[in-house]
């Protein structure tokens, strides 16, 4: 059930971290990608949160800290996805 708890708070800290960073073209805009980057943003938050000791070892990152993890892995995807388009070009 905790996998699926997740996937659920993953994906609506990815729409909202979308929402807040809305970005330009190279961004992921579709509903697989914004789910990805949200449950990345949540697991980055958790490890990050665990090892500086907000929470503890069985317990995941709270609602506020997936988004933030999901903005900051945003954040990150926009500069390498900008980076790469701007050479091709």
């Amino acid at each position: 059930m905790s996998i699926l708890w997740t996937i659920i708070i993953g994906f609506i800290a990815g729409v909202i971290a979308k929402l807040i960073m809305p970005g330009n073209r190279f961004e992921p805009s579709g509903f697989i990608l914004t789910t990805i980057l949200g449950i990345v943003g949540a697991v980055l938050a958790t490890f990050i949160g665990q090892a500086v000791g907000w929470y503890g070892p069985n317990e995941g990152a709270r609602f506020i800290g997936s988004i933030v993890g999901a903005c900051v892995v945003l954040a990150i995807y926009g500069f390498i996805a900008g980076r790469t388009s701007n050479r091709s070009l």
